[in-house]
């Protein structure tokens, strides 16, 4: 077998995205991990935090970022807390091949958003241009080749890609959507909250976020441009006493009188017809279908008797939801087989 020939370096491989993405790259065929930071845990070693990746870094251990660590590397990824990319980008400037980014920092490519849903004017609105939106089912052909992506997470991709052929194929409103999704504490990273210790989580199913969610406008920005005008979303999400998961729940109302399950179902079809991560199933997605797999499972039924239509979709946040997103990303973005270090076959039981 040949030796990985990609150079790679995840800043901010402390959290629960960096683990996921070293657990990634050591299956991965073609990514070398050179450099893992971070700035809470410099000087351990990766197996001491993760026992689960000692095998394969038994000598890595993590750093301080410095820039100057990751010159040449071929691709870096950041998963950062949100607004720490913004700084680090400059840095890497002219160092560094491929960026991908699993942070919200170049997301929204209206820069006067980012005072309203995340409290603080963005640093650098210069460089949103840069980025490429990273959800490779609906913008696989920009990403290809690209210097800079902005992968989703995974509230807004399992959100979109539960709507996408609906709205697409003009069978519902762009208006007056509803996501209800829920999602496992993993989600809310490796620091310890308050609200996410075992004793506030275990057996509570809370919701939080009401009205002003933080993801709210990138969904209503992908699904738009997914529709062609403007949509508008209620998202609501929720905290769910599991490890790891999110199931979306989307209500819309059809533009025409007579919808059918099998009208809808056939529209979801089609959509991700050949798609390597879609999963399009009759029956209702559940998270651990997709535990430790990239895919998404996605269905949905037209309801005659009050009206609405709802789509529903399940992936692992922590792999599709994010990781292994940033992963399909990079595989694009180097001109890999997109599904390279990849897996659409989750674990059970």
């Amino acid at each position: 077998m040949l030796a990985p020939v990609t150079s790679v370096g995840i800043i901010g491989a402390s959290g629960f995205t960096g683990a996921e993405l070293l657990r990634l790259c050591a299956g991965h065929p073609e990514f070398d991990v050179r450099l893992a930071t971070g700035d809470s845990q410099a000087g351990s070693r990766v197996g001491d935090l993760y026992p689960s990746l000692v095998a394969a870094y038994p000598g890595l251990a993590f750093e301080k970022f410095d820039p100057d660590r990751c010159d040449g590397l071929d691709l870096v990824f950041l998963g950062l807390p949100h607004g720490a990319s913004q700084e680090v980008v400059p840095e890497l400037d002219g160092r560094v091949g491929a960026i991908v980014d699993l942070a919200a920092d170049f997301r929204l490519r209206d820069a006067g958003l980012y005072p309203t849903w995340y409290g603080e004017e963005h640093a650098h609105p210069e460089l949103l241009g840069d980025f490429v939106y990273g959800l490779p089912e609906l913008f696989r052909d920009e990403i290809a080749g690209a210097a800079r992506v902005a992968a989703p997470g995974c509230y807004v991709t399992t959100a979109v890609l539960a709507l996408t052929p609906l709205l697409r194929a003009g069978l519902v409103g762009p208006t007056g959507i509803v996501v209800d999704a829920a999602s496992g504490v993993s989600g809310a990273g490796r620091p310890p909250k308050p609200t996410t210790t075992f004793t506030a989580v275990d057996e509570n199913f809370a919701a939080y976020g009401l009205l002003d969610h933080r993801h709210t406008p990138e969904i209503e920005q992908s699904l738009s441009r997914v529709a062609g005008a403007e949509v508008q979303v209620l998202f609501t999400p929720h905290l769910a006493p599991m490890n790891r998961g999110i199931l979306a729940t989307c209500y819309a109302r059809p533009t025409t009188a007579g919808l059918t399950t099998d009208d809808v179902l056939a529209a979801v079809r089609d959509a991700w017809a050949g798609e390597p991560f879609m999963v399009v199933t009759d029956g209702s997605p559940g998270t651990k279908a997709t535990l430790g797999a990239n895919s998404v499972h996605v269905t949905a039924r037209a309801d005659a008797r009050t009206g609405w239509v709802v789509a529903i979709a399940a992936l692992d946040n922590l792999v599709k939801g994010a990781s292994g997103q940033a992963v399909q990303c990079a595989n694009l973005a180097l001109g890999l087989p997109e599904t390279a270090g990849l897996t659409a076959v989750g674990v059970y039981p």
